[in-house]
């Protein structure tokens, strides 16, 4: 591997094995980082385990003059977060590095969403994330230094359909960047988001059904993988110092940055407010301002540049 603007740095990628995480291990071995490609090879909807993925791309990585190890053990439990952090320190010396991009789907309608649907998809996404992010924050804070970039997504940023576990599992995950990016500055840690547009098993697994849907799927196809991992090891490379707690996105070519809750009108009342008052003003004072129930196409409605 040549020498990359992330020479000499660990990288640990969740999710490495496949789509869009299987991009950027690879992206970050280009670039010069040692990688631990973290991969159980699960179903896209967390059933069962298969270790080829991850050490498909570590083997992939050494055919190119890389350096990378694979792990197959769930960031779900955090002994295993742990144990990942552990074995790249006895491999490599050091993490500089984590993607947190693993995920698994369960997409239901609401009504009909069970309890496990829920838990498990935030087990993997939220819980998932803050397991790894835990385990490197001690290595993170003893050498004053380090990077996280967590994979949000725009059906939670904006919204969609029949995902509320998903949804609320990767807005999660925004605040927990938010936060990690507040408690750790002073150890010159960063933490970012990117919320990736890309064709992936887990795009794929949504049905399309009306001519919109098709369309979405056509424009989602020209946009691989390939296009997010930039971003990835920019944000996560010393070139990026200043750059922390913020939202990201890719889709194509494009890449946005995201804004974030803020107060954007307000009413008072100097004798306070009662149920009645507020619907003599509120819909006049917020109506115009209101957010709509838009899903992430009605916001993305152009094609990818």
């Amino acid at each position: 591997m040549a020498a990359g603007i992330i020479s000499g740095k660990v990288a640990l990628v969740t999710g490495g094995g496949r789509g869009i995480g299987r991009a950027i291990a690879l992206g970050m071995a280009q670039e010069g980082a040692r990688v631990v490609v973290c991969d159980i090879g699960a179903s896209l909807q967390g059933d069962g385990t298969d270790a080829h993925p991850a050490q498909q791309v570590v083997e992939e990585i050494k055919a190119a003059g890389g350096d990378a190890i694979a792990s197959t053990l769930s960031i779900v439990e955090p002994k295993n977060a742990d144990e990942i952090v552990k074995a790249a320190l006895t491999a490599f010396g050091r993490v500089d590095i984590l993607v947190n991009n693993a995920g698994i789907l369960r997409d239901v309608i609401f009504h009909k969403m069970s309890w496990s649907d829920w838990s498990d998809v935030l087990a993997v996404h939220l819980n998932g994330s803050f397991n790894m992010s835990r385990a490197c924050a001690g290595p993170f804070r003893e050498q004053n230094s380090g990077a996280f970039v967590h994979m949000t997504s725009t059906s939670a940023l904006i919204g969609n359909f029949g995902q509320a576990n998903y949804m609320a599992a990767k807005l999660g995950i925004m605040g927990l960047s938010r936060s990690i990016a507040l408690d750790m500055q002073r150890f010159k840690v960063r933490s970012n988001c990117i919320a990736p547009f890309a064709w992936t098993r887990m795009i794929d697994s949504i049905p399309a059904e009306s001519e919109e849907e098709k369309r979405r799927v056509e424009r989602f196809q020209q946009m691989t993988p390939e296009k997010i991992a930039p971003l990835v090891v920019y944000l996560a490379s010393d070139r990026a110092e200043g750059v922390t707690g913020q939202v990201f996105g890719v889709r194509n070519n494009e890449v946005f940055l995201f804004n974030q809750p803020r107060p954007i009108r307000s009413i008072h009342r100097s004798d306070g407010w009662t149920p009645q008052k507020l619907d003599e003003q509120l819909k006049g004072a917020f109506g115009p301002s209101l957010t709509p129930l838009e899903r992430s196409g009605d916001v993305f409605s152009w094609d990818p540049v």
